[in-house]
This record gives C-alpha cells, structure tokens and sequence, in this order.
C-alpha cells in the first residue's frame, strides 16, 4: 500500500469501508460526490492506479460502476480457503473460496491461499488430517518442499517434491505409504506450504 499516493488510498479505503452503502458498485461521478472531489478526470487517473496496484478490477465496459479486486475486499489479515487438499491419494481439490484470518508470520509476502488437509500422509511431517496449511502461490518448487501439486489436470494432492530426470516424485511423510511417481509433463506445481494451522477442539 505504500506505493499509493495519498488520494489514492483515501479512494481505496472509501471503497472498502463503504462497499455495503451503494446497492451497486458506485460510478465515477458517485465516487466524486463521495469523495467531494469536482475532477472526474482526476479521479479516473486515481482509479487507474489502483487498477494497476491490482486493488480496483479494469473498468474495461464489461459491467457498471468501480469494484474492488476480490483479494483488495478482504479484511487484512484474511486469505481465501479453497477447499480441501488430500495428504492421501489425490483427490478432486474443491474450489470454494471463503476467508480465514492468518497470521502474518505465517504467511508470506507474495500471493497465499488456505487449503484444509484431508488423510494422513505427511503426519511425520506434523501435518494431520483437520490442519490448515497456508499456501504461497508458485508454478516452481525446490526439491525437499511440500508442494500442492495438480495431477493429470485434475486431482490435486499434498506431498514433498522430489524432482530427478524425467520423473516428478511426491513423497508422503508416512513410512506406510509409497511415493508417487508421474512423468513431468503429468505434475504442474500450485503452490508451496509457508504455514500451518491447527484447532484443538
């Protein structure tokens, strides 16, 4: 946020705190009645800038009125669950985004999502079945992390990655299961684990 000016941010901020006083998203001149400011134009570029810091989405005639970006309307300090992630065999990953508030040390500061963790796989890693693992946003991963991995485009699972020549390895952390091995083109990495988070009830 320290990037915008400070008309811009007194834009943002009116959008976030005023979101439920417009029955739509407001227009230009509605914001500029708002904000009391007498420069449409003036406030086209301000909305231009939040455009590009990615918090307001393009005014690109696809619909009415200024919105925010769906990660710029949640409180700060929420990030999006979507869904769960198997530590088992892959399973269909459940796209249903909600917002879970995560600590800042236990996220990083580059694009993260919350996924809730079904089976036992990785319990010698300390990951157990009900946990929150907190994502950061990545299409690469280093061998030795626990990576979300897509399979075949349709199954997603949770595993530690082992990368060799040829072949993509996801290793689970339970001396009763066996790796799973997928030539590279089958594996396409989402995202690397940064944290967890567990409930005790």
């Amino acid at each position: 946020m320290t990037h915008l000016t400070r008309r811009q941010k007194a834009t943002y901020d009116y959008l976030r705190e005023h979101a439920a006083a417009f029955e739509n998203p407001p227009t230009l001149d509605e914001l500029c009645d708002a904000l009391g400011l007498s420069s449409r134009g003036s406030l086209h570029k301000h909305i231009q800038a939040l455009v590009v810091a990615g918090l307001v989405e393009p005014m690109d005639g696809k619909h009415r009125g200024v919105r925010l970006t769906e990660e710029a309307s949640r409180a700060p300090g929420q990030l999006p669950l979507l869904g769960y992630i198997a530590a088992g065999q892959p399973i269909e990953a459940l796209e249903n985004p909600e917002a879970v508030e995560v600590p800042t040390h236990l996220r990083s500061d580059k694009p993260c999502f919350v996924l809730q963790v079904r089976g036992d796989s990785m319990i010698e890693d300390g990951i157990l079945d009900g946990d929150w693992v907190v994502v950061e946003e990545r299409t690469q991963a280093n061998n030795g992390e626990i990576v979300v991995a897509l399979v075949d485009e349709g199954e997603a699972t949770l595993k530690r990655l082992l990368q060799r020549s040829g072949e993509v390895v996801l290793c689970p952390a339970n001396s009763e299961m066996e790796a799973l091995r997928y030539a590279p083109d089958r594996v396409r990495i989402q995202g690397v684990v940064v944290g967890q988070m567990r409930a005790y009830r």
